[in-house]
Order: structure tokens, then C-alpha cells, then sequence
């Protein structure tokens, strides 16, 4: 199935619709102003964009062989496996956690997951990474993202939330990318 957002200019459309909500109802002392309407179409475009991360998260994690899981292009930077257990990490606690939704994993549980390098093992939680954040943000009544919630000592509305949480898992995307290009590895959407 393809989605409108599975190329460049529909990640745009979701970005640009995120962000026309973030100025409808900066500052943050107007988030009270969201409707349960416009909070549910934050979150549908919030969920599109993750199926779309989801789908080129999972395609690169394919694309890269078994031996270039503990690949990285220099000392003190994360390596392929780190990157895509870091983007699982965030499926099964940050995604969700950031507008209100319970983490599935514990602090310590998450940490855990940078230590493993199996593909299969990489593969699988991605994959279930993804499908929590999607099921916890699904079950998220609208109404409870009018308002704004603390995050890292600092309010923040539901479409700061959302945007800083797709930047985030978008800037890693683009990291394991890069990764790709320096490995001689297509991106499975760029063929």
C-alpha cells in the first residue's frame, strides 16, 4: 500500500501541517485553544508520519547485511544496530510517553536494548517498537492533547511535543541514511 507521505514532498505535507498547528496555537500559553478535533488531526498526521519513518526504518534495517550491524563511521558515534535500537527505544517509550501514553519498557529495559547487534533481533524490535507507539498513540482521547505537558523541565503543547519527537526520530533517519551511502547501500525507496 502506498501512503501519500511515502515520498519527500508528503513527509513535507505532514511537517508543514504540524507546524501550520504548532503557529495556530503558539504560544504555549494558547494551547488550551486546540479543539479535540485539531488535536485529532495532529495525532493522525503524527501517526502517518511515524508509518512513514516505520516503513524506511525497516527497509534500511533490511538493507544493511549482518556484518555491518556493529559498523560506525568512527569511534564515539553510534553504530548501525545502535541507531535502529535507539529508534525501537523510542517506539516502545518516547513516542508514546511524550503526549501521555505509557512506556512499555523501563529505564533500564530500554538501555538494554543498545547492546544487541542479532539483525533478526534489531528487525523484530523496530518492528515492535513501532506497532506500541502506534496501538498507545491510537488510544490517546484528543481531548487529553489540548493542553500542554511537561517534558524535559519544560512545558510544551501537543504539536511542540509531536514535532520535537518526529524531528528527533527524523534526524536519526537521516543518520542512518548517511550510513547506507557510505556503505555502498540504496535506500530500498531510492531504487
Amino acid at each position: 500500500m502506498t501512503h501519500c507521505c511515502s515520498t519527500g514532498r508528503g513527509r513535507t505535507i505532514v511537517i508543514a501541517a504540524l507546524a501550520a498547528l504548532l503557529l495556530a496555537g503558539a504560544p504555549a500559553a494558547q494551547a488550551q485553544d486546540l479543539t479535540p478535533e485539531s488535536a485529532a488531526a495532529m495525532k493522525a498526521a503524527y501517526l502517518a508520519d511515524m508509518e512513514v519513518m516505520r516503513e524506511k526504518y525497516l527497509g534500511l534495517a533490511d538493507a544493511f547485511p549482518q556484518d555491518l550491524y556493529t559498523w560506525r563511521p568512527m569511534e564515539g558515534v553510534r553504530s548501525v544496530s545502535e541507531v535502529l535500537m535507539l529508534i525501537a527505544s523510542e517506539g516502545y517509550g518516547f513516542a508514546p510517553m511524550a503526549l501521555g501514553a505509557p512506556t512499555a519498557l523501563s529505564r533500564e529495559e530500554s538501555q538494554g536494548l543498545a547492546e544487541i547487534t542479532d539483525k533478526a533481533a534489531v528487525i523484530d524490535h523496530v518492528t515492535r517498537g513501532f506497532a506500541y507507539a502506534q496501538e498507545t498513540i491510537e488510544a490517546i482521547d484528543p481531548a487529553t492533547l489540548t493542553g500542554s505537558r511537561s517534558l524535559f523541565g519544560r512545558e510544551r503543547t501537543s504539536p511542540e511535543l509531536m514535532l520535537f519527537v518526529a524531528g528527533d526520530m527524523h534526524e536519526h533517519l537521516g543518520q542512518l541514511i548517511a550510513y547506507a551511502r557510505m556503505n555502498r547501500i540504496v535506500p530500498p525507496w531510492s531504487r
